[in-house]
């Protein structure tokens, strides 16, 4: 079985595959990783939520995994409709394809606006949050030169460079990805192009319904800005700023990465300087992006993730002695090689002496318990106990 097949034979979800698919990823200990694993094993998210108890247990979880409830997911689908919005998976038509290429694409999105904005030729603009009023007018003028000649501009929301950037693009084509809640406006003074944006572009959220933004929300916010584009834009950043961590996802996720420079006497200039002296592309206008700026079009098919490619079971491969072992010695044999430092899959599938099969497995119990930790670049470490 394939999450993604050819465009044209994809079929939306039902609304009770849907509600499914929220209370799958809502559940703790289930990323985006884990819940591809999940799908193909047990071909919807209906079916994988019957087999959760049972897998965290057999993986040493002490207290029951329980996910979300029916009926609170039915409050949040119900108030995401209400304010006008709709959930969004992995498996919809509507759901990005450039999004689609990067290890750990959400499953399951919130998303308020004009949903075909998402599937339209991108360009990330990110930066400073205390810009210069010379970085914010310059992100302003390229986001509306590239909105002009049909590319969508995606940001972060946040004030200073994305701010800008939004305003530039407000008429041509932008999206704002939150690290809160969709229905939590951050900062507060952007209520207003929020509330524009919601209206004449696409507002984009990972997290829950009144989710309020926490620290580690903002890489995995910015991965999804960096992700839905063909490259990205550096206007204003210092060396140690998120904008560079959003560049580096970009590097990993194999988008082109611009950089606008600026004075070696400004510390908001030494993050775009760095990245042009590490290759990426100066830029001056929009002509130096639209110039060499790649194609992730995707006409073709509708590629999974690497992580998906990478982790899942072979489930044709059943093989008795996958159950040799008992699961409590497989267990401790694969934690017996771990530790908080990340190893690659492939690394502990040699050392273990396991089949594919039952390795997977045990991983995906582990992890349902709380054991273990998936991240992309298929790699795997012990959980810290909090």
């Amino acid at each position: 079985m394939n999450l993604f097949q050819n465009k044209s034979q994809i079929k939306d979800l039902d609304e009770t595959e849907r509600l499914a698919a929220m209370r799958l990823f809502r559940t703790e200990n289930i990323g985006p990783i884990t819940y591809y694993q999940l799908i193909e094993r047990y071909g919807s998210a209906g079916e994988a939520l019957t087999q959760l108890p049972e897998l965290a247990k057999r993986g040493g979880r002490k207290k029951p995994l329980t996910p979300p409830s029916e009926k609170e997911i039915e409050r949040e689908y119900k108030a995401l409709l209400k304010l006008g919005g709709q959930i969004i998976t992995v498996q919809d038509k509507a759901y990005p394809l450039a999004l689609t290429a990067t290890e750990d694409a959400p499953p399951v999105l919130s998303v308020i606006g004009n949903v075909s904005l998402l599937n339209k030729s991108c360009v990330a603009i990110v930066g400073a949050r205390n810009a210069s009023i010379n970085g914010c007018k310059f992100a302003r003028k390229i986001a509306h030169e590239l909105g002009a000649r049909g590319q969508t501009i995606t940001s972060g929301l946040a004030r200073g460079i994305d701010t800008a950037a939004h305003e530039g693009s407000i008429d041509t084509g932008t999206i704002a990805v939150v690290a809160s809640g969709i229905d939590v406006v951050y900062p507060e003074e952007n209520q207003k192009l929020y509330e524009e944006i919601a209206e004449k572009g696409l507002i984009i959220a990972e997290n829950k319904l009144g989710a309020k933004p926490y620290t580690s929300a903002f890489p995995r916010r910015n991965r999804i800005v960096s992700g839905i584009s063909k490259g990205i834009i550096v206007v204003e950043a210092t060396r140690r700023s998120g904008s560079l961590i959003t560049a580096r996802m970009a590097g990993e996720q194999g988008r082109d990465v611009y950089a606008v420079p600026g004075s070696p006497f400004d510390p908001r200039a030494a993050g775009p300087n760095y990245l042009i002296r590490e290759g990426a592309t100066l830029v001056r206008n929009a002509d130096d992006v639209m110039e060499i700026l790649m194609d992730f079009s995707g006409n073709s098919l509708r590629e999974p993730p690497t992580a998906v490619i990478n982790f899942i079971p072979h489930l044709q491969e059943v093989q008795n002695k996958d159950n040799e072992e008992a699961p409590e010695i497989r267990q401790e044999k694969i934690l017996s090689h771990l530790s908080f430092t990340p190893i690659s899959v492939d690394e502990l599938l040699r050392a273990c002496h396991l089949t594919i099969s039952a390795l997977q497995t045990t991983l995906l119990e582990l992890e349902l318990a709380g054991r273990v930790k998936r991240m992309p670049g298929n790699r795997i470490s012990l959980l810290v106990e909090e």
